[in-house]
């Protein structure tokens, strides 16, 4: 086997204690949750979960340990994260509510949509870069080959364990939200809160500290 079971059931709790702490990934599904429903927030998660699988094979092959080591990169990296989520906190403002009919009609379209933001605030977050190169690589065993395999399978741990606890905060958020989004005054204080969510993140990405 690629991995020591052992060293991968040590693994477990702790990438799930990390899946729980709240943070950057958990809070975009939430208001993907509260602004669009249970199924974008699901997408997004699933967004999220493979830009977590990208990153671990990157930082496998090296790649992410040669961005992490150019802080020019990295910077480029996180102002392109902020300048997105900015993008996203505008779109929630001028969204307008949608009756039931409509929200039939775009509910597929929002959900790939949503798939693709969950991935690309993911990628853009070099917090994601530096905390997979400091964390994947204490149950790596060069020794036993493979080391690739090794990032890929962690990662595919992490990815699952955040993808269901990411996408379960959506679906919540959504539930708590659904019964009022009906009332077009609601659905405009949802559209509010969800970019004061977005425009949080992306105050957060761009105060972030190097090191």
């Amino acid at each position: 086997m690629i991995v020591d079971p052992w060293v991968l059931l040590a693994f477990l709790p702790a990438a799930l204690a990390l899946n729980l702490t709240p943070g950057a990934d958990m809070m975009f599904c939430l208001g993907q949750g509260l602004r669009a429903g249970s199924r974008p927030a699901i997408a997004a998660s699933g967004g999220i979960a493979l830009g977590v699988f990208v990153h671990a094979g990157l930082a496998g092959i090296g790649l992410s340990a040669l961005i992490a080591a150019m802080p020019g990169a990295l910077d480029v990296i996180r102002w392109a994260g902020v300048a997105y989520l900015l993008v996203l906190a505008v779109q929630a403002l001028r969204a307008a509510p949608l009756g039931a009919a409509e929200a039939r009609l775009v509910r597929p379209r929002a959900a790939w949509r949503a798939f693709g933001q969950g991935l690309v605030v993911n990628l853009t977050n070099p917090k994601v870069i530096l905390f997979v190169l400091a964390f994947v690589p204490q149950f790596v065993d060069p020794a036993r080959g493979a080391v690739l395999g090794q990032f890929l399978i962690y990662g595919a741990v992490m990815s699952l364990g955040g993808f269901i606890i990411n996408g379960a905060v959506g679906v919540f958020a959504a539930g708590a939200a659904g019964r009022l989004a009906g009332h077009s005054r609601f659905a405009r204080v949802l559209g509010w809160i969800s970019a004061g969510i977005f425009t949080g993140l992306a105050l957060r990405l761009a105060l972030m500290q190097k090191g």
